[in-house]
């Protein structure tokens, strides 16, 4: 009997434990940490972006998604946020080690840089009393109770405040070297197509240049024959102008007596 008395107060102990430990805003785990954070997002995390997490495209999502980012748009934090709730009905009883591995794939999935389980889980456990580092399983990654969950975001947020300027100047440098690629491209894209119009203007110009020789092939023929032509024109006019009648009447009688008769025609007309 008193076996049962004591089990009695021990589980009334633990109920109350958990009904103490975080007096829960609307109906789920997930609803209390969204209005956690609404009601200081505009004076704790104005350039913040806290949003359920809807993109399954890499086979599974987490809870929510923490983005914070510094006044010129630079984002400097980033947490993967999973919410687990276990009523004390439920016939199995889940550990928080049991979603690391899930969490830690939809944290890298996403590209955030921390991972955060806020759980109810295991409420008897001496480890997870409050904020939990887990990076001996998983790189960056805790387990909360739910009152540490606006800690938790201002704890990394204010570290990671440090390294803005740093994030800044390398956001800078990326772009500097976005502009030396782009100009390195753009530079062996006009080598390119210069040589391509270098080649087509070289194929043209040795083109000219042999239709030229051809012409001038042809021409030095022309002159050759024009030459051969006037050689020829030359010995006929100079067997013309040697061409006289003693010549032509030479061995000829009938033609010695006719231009005879044609002088002394002329002869007498002169007389």
């Amino acid at each position: 009997m008193e076996l049962a008395v004591k089990d009695e107060l021990i589980a009334r102990y633990k109920d109350m434990k958990a009904k103490l430990s975080v007096k829960l805003l609307g109906e789920t785990l997930e609803q209390h940490c969204e209005i956690e954070f609404n009601r200081m997002r505009s004076l704790a995390f104005p350039n913040a972006e806290f949003a359920k997490d809807n993109d399954a495209s890499g086979g599974t999502k987490g809870d929510y998604v923490f983005r914070d980012f510094s006044d010129d748009g630079v984002e400097y934090v980033s947490i993967m946020f999973e919410m687990k709730n276990e009523s004390d009905a439920s016939s199995t009883r889940k550990k928080n080690s049991d979603f690391f591995a899930k969490l830690d794939k939809d944290r890298n999935d996403k590209g955030c840089e921390y991972a955060v389980l806020v759980s109810m889980l295991e409420e008897d456990s001496e480890l997870y009393t409050g904020i939990t580092d887990v990076s001996h399983a998983y790189p960056k990654m805790f387990v909360i109770r739910p009152q540490f969950f606006l800690p938790m975001i201002a704890l990394l947020r204010n570290a990671a405040q440090d390294t803005i300027t740093v994030k800044a100047e390398l956001e800078q440098l990326s772009k500097q070297n976005i502009d030396v690629t782009n100009f390195e491209n753009e530079l062996e894209d006009f080598k390119a197509a210069f040589g391509r119009n270098y080649d087509l203007a070289k194929r043209k110009f040795d083109t000219a240049i042999e239709e030229i020789d051809k012409a001038i092939d042809r021409l030095q023929k022309v002159k050759d024959a024009l030459l051969g032509s006037g050689n020829n024109l030359r010995l006929a006019n100079d067997k013309a102008t040697a061409l006289t009648v003693k010549k032509l009447t030479r061995g000829n009688e009938t033609m010695k007596q006719k231009f005879s008769a044609i002088e002394a025609s002329e002869q007498r007309i002169a007389d």
